[in-house]
């Protein structure tokens, strides 16, 4: 969910993330992994963005993956196999603090091979620096702060000067990405609820596999119509991100999953983020079994 967002600012500003990270306005269009003629690895995961004479290929994570040094080398070889005559810029943002080693690897290495890349960790880079662009601006409350509160209200005031075309999904995707730092109580009273709601992305990337739960409660017109329907949206959106997060899911899993309540699911949902492998979903399971 999180990095989809960020996938989202990066393609529709493209230009605000090469100033950033390349040091001027270049035009960017986006490159399809497909067109690098091997099946991707996790390409929900990456983004590819292509100028004439060069390749920026951005990883956006919200936990340490062990595997992206590898995947840094397997996309720079996909892409001189593809592209020869291009440069490669690749980054790996991390989006949540994290004090695992994990977070400053730039580099892939064996014996006879080495592969470099770049790593930025948000949190060590200045808040202000990102509000200058509207592509930027939702990634200031993830940024180096001492009161990310205040930061968040800080961004607010400045989103509140774009034009209205670019404003609500600014604003969604702000809420999206301050709920890595903040609870949504605190974000809710910053930012207006009626823009998120009305903004495209917001409903597209919050609210997919919601959508259904929604209008069956609604059709049933009945309170406890619109809690199963909403149980539903949950539970089909959670797993969704998890088949993304450890894979294809045992049906004995999948039952347990659909046996959680609401407010269980909630919590999985938010769990899920910090998931590496099937052990980490099992080990919730079981503490979840244990504590009901």
């Amino acid at each position: 969910m999180f990095d989809n967002v960020c996938k989202y600012l990066a393609q529709t500003y493209s230009e605000d993330f090469a100033s950033w990270l390349l040091g001027q306005p270049i035009a960017l269009s986006q490159l399809e992994p497909s067109e690098l003629l091997l099946e991707p690895i996790r390409a929900d995961a990456l983004l590819l963005l292509a100028a004439e004479d060069l390749v920026l290929h951005l990883e956006f994570q919200t936990a340490p993956d062990p595997s992206i040094p590898f995947r840094m080398l397997d996309y720079r070889t996909r892409v001189y196999r593809r592209y020869p005559g291009k440069a490669m810029r690749q980054v790996v943002i991390y989006l949540k603090p994290s004090t695992s080693a994990l977070v400053y690897e730039s580099v892939f290495e064996i014996a006879g091979t080495r592969h470099e890349f770049e790593v930025i960790r948000l949190w060590e880079q200045s808040a202000e620096s990102f509000l200058t662009s509207p592509g930027l601006m939702p990634l200031a409350v993830l940024g180096q702060s001492s009161d990310r509160r205040s930061m968040l209200q800080t961004t607010a005031s400045v989103i509140a000067q774009l034009p209205n075309e670019q404003r609500s999904a600014v604003v969604a995707s702000t809420a999206i990405l301050a709920g890595l730092v903040l609870d949504q109580e605190t974000i809710g009273q910053i930012l207006r609820r009626d823009i998120m709601r009305e903004s495209v992305i917001y409903q597209e990337i919050l609210a997919e596999g919601r959508a259904e739960g929604r209008a069956e409660g609604r059709a049933e017109g009945r309170a406890e119509g619109r809690a199963e329907g909403q149980a539903q949206g949950e539970r089909s959106l959670v797993l969704r991100l998890l088949t993304r997060r450890v894979g294809v899911l045992p049906p004995g899993v999948q039952q347990q999953i659909e046996a959680l309540s609401l407010s269980q699911l909630e919590a999985l949902g938010e769990a899920l983020l910090e998931f590496e492998s099937p052990a980490d979903l099992l080990t919730w399971l079981g503490a979840e079994v244990r504590q009901g």
